[in-house]
């Protein structure tokens, strides 16, 4: 897919898809939302000091990237799961500035989450350990990650562009998934999403959104 290099509000990066006509995230702030949707209202949630991460959408780095900066700082360990269909090359990678706005001294390690090898464990720091799987998340069910997880990204492209990926098949999977008081956090707070995930079993809440968006929900394995 081609994309296009965009400066957001808060002055970070996002990249625009002319093919599906779509941003990798809010046009309010790519770095201010990432840290409201992903870190505060998931990764903070979980109190384990070793956590086990999936995320849906690897897209630009930039989740693992703030969860790799905030393992460091909060003395956590994380073992980073991505599943990817179509990852962004690495010469578009090196063009966005998230480590120049977040750390400029760790520009290295973001390129590494972007260089590292796909299907296989790569240690990115002591404590942040990282497997890019490159495959269409519809097929979740023959996933088998090899422990269950504490926390989930879910952070692929909206509904409407791509509806196979929102579907109560791949959130029943994820509850599976999951350890009991596991986290789910997405920006898409649509009720038919709600609903899917409370089916699934999980307990739904409808937090404040970042700049620009009313809601998000965080999802809660009972």
């Amino acid at each position: 897919m081609q994309h296009i290099i965009e400066t957001t509000e808060d002055g970070s990066h996002t990249l625009y898809v002319p093919e599906l006509n779509e941003r990798y995230h809010s046009t309010h702030g790519a770095i201010r939302e990432s840290q409201h949707v992903y870190l505060e209202a998931g990764l903070h949630y979980c109190g384990k000091p070793e956590i086990n991460l999936l995320e849906i959408g690897f897209g630009t780095g930039l989740n693992a990237f703030l969860t790799l900066l905030y393992a460091e700082k909060s003395k956590k360990t994380v073992t980073y799961t991505a599943i990817e269909q179509y990852p962004v090359s690495l010469a578009d990678a090196g063009k966005l500035n998230y480590s120049e706005l977040l750390d400029p001294s760790r520009k290295d390690a973001f390129m590494q989450l972007h260089a590292s090898p796909w299907e296989e464990w790569t240690e990115i720091t002591p404590a942040f350990r990282l497997k890019k799987r490159q495959t269409d998340v519809a097929k979740l069910d023959e996933f088998q990650p090899e422990a269950p997880f504490d926390v989930i990204y879910y952070d692929a492209f909206a509904p409407e562009k791509q509806p196979g990926v929102w579907t109560e098949k791949i959130f029943n999977r994820l509850y599976a998934l999951s350890n009991r008081e596991a986290v789910l956090t997405t920006y898409c707070a649509k009720g038919a999403v709600r609903r899917m995930l409370q089916s699934a079993g999980y307990r739904v809440e409808r937090l404040a959104g970042p700049p620009g968006k009313r809601e998000i929900l965080r999802a809660v394995k009972i």
